[in-house]
């Protein structure tokens, strides 16, 4: 059996989530964005917003649950998986921020990969901010285009999904695959 990790990806804002949840709904197997379980365990130890406080720290906690998010998917009995976000999330989050991460990250990167990569860009219509959200469209859009360019880095051919119904982008995800 010939595993399929299939990673959602884009900019804040951008309905990843939504469309992981209606994969969920149609029986596949789905691992979710774990940033926001980062970011409240933080907000219960005191501190606000562990991105912009500590990022290198967020990053390693990141990359930490992502890596055992693969080889979890890596070790499931289903043929195909799909990930909300993969571990070259995390690289461009820091290139974005400007910030400098030790090798292994980028060790990380190489070291586990994806079938397939799916992008979704910035939609301005559909963009909210929340308690755990804090980019605005702009940062959206700027994030966007350094998850393109890490991606890339790292030899991906990413899959742009277009703006649609929900049930539209799920189909066309689905179509691309099968």
């Amino acid at each position: 059996m010939k595993k399929e990790l299939i990673v959602i990806t884009g900019g804040p804002g951008t309905g990843k989530t939504t469309i992981i949840d209606a994969l969920i709904e149609q029986g596949y197997a789905c691992f979710p964005e774990i940033s926001r379980q980062i970011t409240l365990e933080a907000k219960k130890q005191g501190i606000e917003q562990l991105f912009l406080e500590k990022p290198l720290l967020f990053s390693e906690l990141l990359l930490e649950g992502r890596k055992r998010q693969h080889e979890q998917a890596m070790a499931g009995h289903t043929e195909i998986v799909f990930l909300d976000r993969g571990i070259p999330d995390i690289l461009a989050y820091m290139h974005y921020i400007g910030d400098p991460y030790p090798a292994f990250f980028d060790q990380a990167s190489r070291e586990h990969s994806y079938s397939k990569v799916f992008v979704l860009p910035p939609w301005e219509d559909i963009y909210k901010s929340d308690e755990a959200r804090y980019e605005n469209f702009e940062q959206a859009k700027l994030i966007f285009n350094h998850l393109q360019e890490t991606y890339q880095t790292y030899g991906y051919n990413l899959i742009e999904v277009p703006r649609g119904t929900i049930e539209e982008r799920v189909h066309y995800i689905l179509s691309q695959l099968f």
